[in-house]
């Protein structure tokens, strides 16, 4: 895939960040920080996916499942080391495999956006956990590895909103079925063509 198309990848990243945000309120709980008894911070999320817990798997831990959901190019390698990315131009964003259960379990050392530099670096410990509902799935989230100080404190409230907009997007994907990235690019190509033209008049 092209820059353009990773950047559109972005552009509905941020879309669905609003359009979502009720779907988030209703079915996601997300947690209000949490610092446990050696004052540890800790994120937990979790949301209800309409789907068996093979296809949660499916769709969370594979270059195919991932891409029809959460961006047009992705990384995922089910390994011990392995990658679970999200490409952007001149970024990533996900992280490494820590270790996975299958259909159970999987562990990422996950990297915080590029504005987030010192956390980036050092990263945290994110632990999704995937059971089985009746017909759907209970895809939970933990993540912990915060440390202190103000760019922690403001990569947590971005990732608490981000994480439960990532959640409902996988959501959204069982409800309204796989992206198509090349229509996505050529309708959003379309919307600002229209935009440039109606700025001219």
């Amino acid at each position: 895939m092209n820059d353009q198309l990773s950047e559109v990848a972005f552009m509905r990243i941020a879309f669905f960040a609003f359009l979502l945000v009720a779907s988030v309120s209703a079915s996601a709980q997300v947690a209000s920080p949490v610092r446990t008894e050696d004052s540890t911070q800790v994120l937990r999320i979790e949301m209800t996916i309409p789907a068996s817990v093979h296809d949660v798997w499916e769709a969370f831990t594979t270059n195919k499942g991932l891409s029809s959901w959460l961006a047009p190019e992705v990384s995922v390698e089910l390994k011990p080391g392995g990658d679970w990315l999200v490409k952007f131009p001149g970024s990533t964003g996900g992280g490494t495999i820590v270790s996975f259960v299958p259909e159970q379990e999987i562990v990422i050392s996950a990297l915080a956006p590029d504005r987030f530099p010192h956390v980036r670096t050092a990263r945290t410990h994110a632990v999704f956990k995937f059971t089985s509902m009746g017909n759907g799935t209970l895809v939970s989230l933990t993540q912990t590895g915060w440390q202190r100080g103000a760019e922690w404190d403001a990569a947590y409230e971005y990732l608490a909103a981000g994480d439960a907009q990532i959640l409902a997007m996988l959501h959204h994907r069982f409800v309204a079925g796989p992206t198509d990235w090349q229509k996505e690019m050529s309708e959003t190509a379309d919307k600002s063509a229209h935009s440039r033209e109606g700025e001219k008049r």
